[in-house]
C-alpha cells in the first residue's frame, strides 16, 4: 500500500513528520479523508484531532488547534496554530481549561467572550479526547 509524508508544523516547531497511508481531518466544510495521490488542495481546519492511519499499526491521534492543510500528491502539510501529540498533553490542565470555558459560556457576557470561551472549550475537548487515549 502506498504512503505519503505527513508533516504537522506550528510556528514554534515541527510536531510530526512520518509516512502515513491515510489521514482524517476536520475541515471547516466537514470531515476529509486524505489518501496517497489525492488531488492537490488547501483548506482551513477546525480545532479537532487528526487521525493518522498506518498499515499494520494502531491509529494515531494528534490534537490540532486550527490552521490550514496543504495536500500535494506525495505530501500533506498541516500548518497549525498549535498541535500536541498524546504524550505531550496534560489532562489535568485540559480538564481545568474545560471547566473554565464552560463557566464562561454559562455566564453569557458579551459575544467576544462567548466566542473565545467556545474556542477554548473546543481546544480543551480535543486535548482530552487525544490525551485520554494514550
Amino acid at each position: 500500500m502506498s504512503t505519503f509524508l505527513l508533516e504537522i508544523v506550528t510556528p514554534e516547531r515541527k510536531v510530526y513528520a512520518e509516512p502515513a497511508n491515510m489521514i482524517v481531518v476536520k475541515g471547516v466544510e466537514g470531515e476529509l479523508g486524505i489518501l496517497p495521490n489525492h488531488i492537490p488542495m488547501v483548506t482551513p481546519l477546525r480545532i479537532a484531532a487528526v487521525t493518522v492511519k498506518k498499515q499494520g499499526a494502531k491509529d494515531e491521534q494528534i490534537a490540532v488547534h486550527g490552521g490550514f492543510m496543504e495536500v500535494r500528491r506525495d505530501k500533506v502539510v498541516i500548518l497549525a496554530e498549535s498541535a500536541e501529540l498524546p504524550g505531550q498533553i496534560n489532562l489535568e490542565r485540559a480538564q481545568a481549561a474545560k471547566g473554565r470555558a464552560e463557566q464562561r459560556l454559562a455566564a453569557k457576557k458579551d459575544q467576544i467572550d462567548f466566542k473565545r470561551a467556545e474556542l477554548a472549550l473546543q481546544r480543551a475537548m480535543t486535548r482530552i479526547n487525544v490525551g485520554g487515549g494514550q
